[in-house]
């Protein structure tokens, strides 16, 4: 079992930068990907990001929308996921959660993930 704890979270100004942490422990051996997801209120969850093994610039995949703005980006020796924000906008306020599979490969579906954190909240005001 892996537990995931996100954290990095708050209320930010619009324009400003954020950035998550998904902090992971227990069995994490064989946790070959880290997605992050979203969910604002009242909207479906939805793929923001991931990062799978060997953990380059390159094994990286964004949604569409987020190019440009986000970054993740994965710490070995903490295994620990990060997912830099900047230039945020109001819609991008929702829950964040970070999960994680056992799979290689870029995966954009929640099915593809077999733990989750908690969630944290990102506020962006305007």
């Amino acid at each position: 079992q892996v537990q995931l704890v996100e954290s990095g979270g708050g209320l930010v100004q619009a324009g400003g930068s954020l950035r998550l942490s998904c902090a992971a422990s227990g069995r994490t051996f064989n946790s070959v990907t880290t997605g992050w997801f979203r969910q604002a209120p009242g909207k479906e969850r939805e793929f923001v990001a991931v990062i799978t093994w060997p953990w380059t610039l390159s094994d990286t995949y964004y949604a569409d929308s987020l190019k440009g703005r986000f970054t993740i980006s994965r710490d070995n020796a903490k295994n620990t996921v990060y997912l830099e924000m900047n230039s945020l906008k109001p819609e991008d306020t929702a829950v964040y959660y970070c999960a994680v599979g056992q799979t290689i490969g870029l995966h954009i579906g929640a099915q593809a993930y077999n733990s989750w954190g908690q969630g944290t909240q990102v506020t962006v005001s305007s």
